[in-house]
């Protein structure tokens, strides 16, 4: 076999163990969830070896999607750390042969201490899936590697089970997009999920504004001097009419061959798109890319008739957002 076919061959392995895995959910998982959901406390995740270096990342998932956990590594557990666990936790514990040493031991301090136990296994005949609550299969057929000794399908197994369960947790409890940014407050994913429109927008003497019987003239130097390549138009009681902009600019002057006669009222756009200063900044690339525009007005929540500011797309690409 070739290197490309042998690369194949371990894909097709932990695809066809992941497939299995999926066959294989029963109500043993929905036991598990109502278990994770009824905790009043965290869920502790414990592992050893390569077992244990998946429940660190579980751990992390769940943290992250709203369920509060942390990692316990079963070695550190049996000299003192299981001190960490409280009455009020579940544990989750994974042990692909469900009788590692270390793990093993843990299991009459957690019974004793009340803790429910979700096990994560690959043998139900198992100690581990004896003594759980709730057992979830990630037994595999063979592992990817050919001696059938190091841990590739069965913990490719256990990683999708554990984001099977985050997810599940995370629809369960109702989390938001808002709930996970601020989790995530750091780099181009927090600002994403954090920035706002009335981060962004251009608003008080720097918002470009003219009334509808506005001249021309005056509004190029208005347009000119913010620099938006737009202008937002109110009527005389300070509600919005339109916007005028660049393109508005050129259309108006190939029709009528000049500007200086006309006002802003006869080159205005009605109806122009518009968002609340409250929502998202994705949001505003989303309705940008969706009209192909670059400039949107901004409203306060309630009153779309009333503008106090403007997004550009260039906003957007500073701010990192596109």
């Amino acid at each position: 076999m070739t290197i490309i076919d042998r690369a194949r061959r371990v894909l097709q392995i932990e695809t066809d163990a992941l497939r299995a895995t999926a066959d294989r959910i029963d109500e043993n998982f929905v036991r598990a969830i109502g278990i994770l959901l009824a905790c009043d406390g965290k869920v502790v995740v414990i592992g050893m070896g390569k077992s244990g270096l998946v429940g660190a990342k579980i751990a992390a998932t769940f943290a992250s999607t709203g369920t509060p956990s942390f990692f316990l590594h079963a070695a550190e557990a049996a000299h003192g750390d299981l001190g960490m666990v409280h009455k009020s936790d579940v544990a989750l514990v994974l042990s692909n042969s469900g009788e590692t040493d270390e793990v093993i031991v843990t299991l009459p301090v957690l019974r004793r201490l009340g803790v429910p136990i979700v096990a994560m296994t690959g043998v139900l005949e198992s100690r581990l899936a004896q003594t759980a609550d709730a057992v979830l299969d990630t037994g595999v057929q063979k592992e990817a590697c050919k001696l059938g000794l190091a841990p590739t399908a069965s913990t490719t197994a256990q990683v999708a089970m554990g984001d099977a369960l985050a997810v599940v947790m995370l629809e369960e409890r109702g989390f938001t997009e808002e709930d996970f940014a601020r989790f995530h407050p750091a780099g181009a994913l927090g600002k994403r999920l954090l920035t706002r429109v009335a981060d962004l927008m251009h608003s008080g003497e720097a918002l470009p504004r003219v009334r509808r019987d506005t001249a021309m003239t005056e509004v190029l130097i208005e347009m000119s001097g913010k620099r938006l390549g737009a202008t937002v138009v109110d009527d005389e009681d300070g509600k919005l009419v339109g916007i005028v902009t660049d393109g508005d600019l050129r259309r108006a002057l190939q029709k009528h061959g000049a500007l200086h006669t006309l006002t802003a009222g006869d080159v205005v756009t009605p109806h122009p798109k518009a968002i609340r200063a409250g929502a998202l900044a994705t949001r505003a690339a989303h309705v940008m890319e969706q009209n192909s525009i670059s400039v949107l007005l901004v409203y306060e929540s309630g009153e779309p008739e009333r503008i106090i500011g403007i997004v550009h797309l260039h906003d957007l690409l500073k701010a990192g957002i596109i």
